[in-house]
């Protein structure tokens, strides 16, 4: 692999060792450690740290554990389906729906290492990237860097870029690479595919729009949490964006990774698809060029809708929101207490119309079973 893609491709094993030795070192550290490790010693951690030579070592001793540390704390039980359309033949490219900034593609690295499949590489925007720290743990994690934040020109050419290496690292059979279907996370529970993701995976491509796509082997993927991460901070997102554009506070991005980490998440369910068929493909290939990306995207959507599993929490917020017993079957009263009880906890500290507010809470945990009602 040429130099074109080191601004934003995952370190390799000959940066590792600097990059390791550097998050040793530093005073963020301790506190993280003392939250995934708090029965180890961190002199310790951080020597273990500091002596890692490759990215399988660093994945391995210290971000699954650390994702299995904070799956322990804070979810009852984590399930899968669909690893069997994972194929070890050829490389694919996850996109799923996106709930959590840190937890979704990490959640997925841990259920395929644990599976004895190899982890994929990440896109991660690069306004996570605030410092060296953090861009050091994210690209020895296998993240591949996403510009987003430039002028219209730069942002061309950074989209050619990360497509181009998005088809190169599954092409050559190095790597599969996950993504998340838009930009940045759902905010209200309804899970669309933005045509810009798929317009941009096709500026790389030197054939056919039926060859563009069916090369990378695109494989749609379903996060399911029954407590919706950061579901107050979203619900105070929403309501202040009806009313003035919605400026995120300095600081704003590391508050939501933290709060995904330490909430409570409840039952947690990944779907894998099956990978798009060439069929599929060539079914949306002679429309126009907006509407063939529009009917790509919709395919898409189905794969990731019709995988996402649908928790007691949705069908109680879907007859509260419309004030029916449509779902009634599938809970209990004391569940629909439970979960009365829970969302007007996390909402009790927003300031602003009650009863909006709550709409827009019972929203988020209901808009799931609207995109299953859309697709028909």
């Amino acid at each position: 692999m040429t130099d074109k893609f080191e601004e934003i491709r995952p370190y390799n094993n000959n940066e590792i060792k600097p990059a390791m030795q550097r998050i040793a070192k530093h005073p963020l550290l301790d506190p993280m450690l003392s939250y995934l490790f708090p029965e180890r010693v961190i002199r310790e951690v951080r020597a273990e740290i500091a002596s890692i030579s490759t990215i399988a070592e660093f994945q391995k001793q210290i971000m699954l554990k650390s994702i299995h540390s904070i799956l322990d704390k804070t979810s009852n039980n984590l399930t899968f389906t669909g690893l069997e359309n994972i194929t070890i033949d050829r490389k694919h490219l996850l996109i799923s729906n996106h709930r959590d900034i840190l937890l979704d593609s990490g959640i997925i690295q841990t259920i395929l290492h644990d599976n004895d499949l190899p982890t994929s590489e990440m896109a991660v925007g690069d306004n996570l990237i605030t410092e060296q720290f953090i861009e050091d743990i994210a690209r020895a994690n296998k993240m591949i860097k996403v510009v987003r934040s430039t002028n219209p020109k730069e942002l061309y050419n950074s989209a050619f870029q990360l497509s181009s290496y998005i088809r190169y690292i599954i092409t050559s059979g190095k790597s599969s690479v996950w993504i998340a279907q838009r930009n940045g996370r759902t905010k209200n529970g309804i899970d669309l595919t933005e045509q810009g993701l798929l317009k941009m995976f096709d500026m790389s491509s030197k054939g056919s729009f039926v060859d563009s796509f069916n090369e990378l082997s695109i494989i749609p993927v379903s996060i399911s949490y029954e407590f919706e991460p950061c579901d107050h901070l979203k619900t105070k997102e929403i309501y202040v964006s009806r009313r003035q554009k919605y400026v995120k506070a300095a600081g704003e991005d590391i508050v939501s990774i933290l709060t995904g980490i330490v909430q409570e998440k409840g039952n947690i369910h990944i779907h894998f698809g099956k990978p798009l068929k060439e069929e599929d493909i060539s079914s949306v290939a002679g429309f126009e060029k907006n509407e063939k990306f529009k009917s790509l995207a919709e395919i898409i959507d189905k794969g990731i809708i019709t995988g996402f599993k649908l928790w007691k929490n949705n069908y109680i917020a879907y007859d509260i929101l419309n004030k029916t017993n449509e779902f009634t079957s599938q809970y209990s009263a004391q569940d629909k207490s439970e979960f009365v009880k829970y969302y007007k906890t996390k909402i009790s500290e927003l300031f602003g119309d009650r009863d909006e507010i709550e709409e827009i809470m019972l929203s988020i945990y209901a808009n799931p079973i609207l995109n299953l009602k859309r697709i028909g």
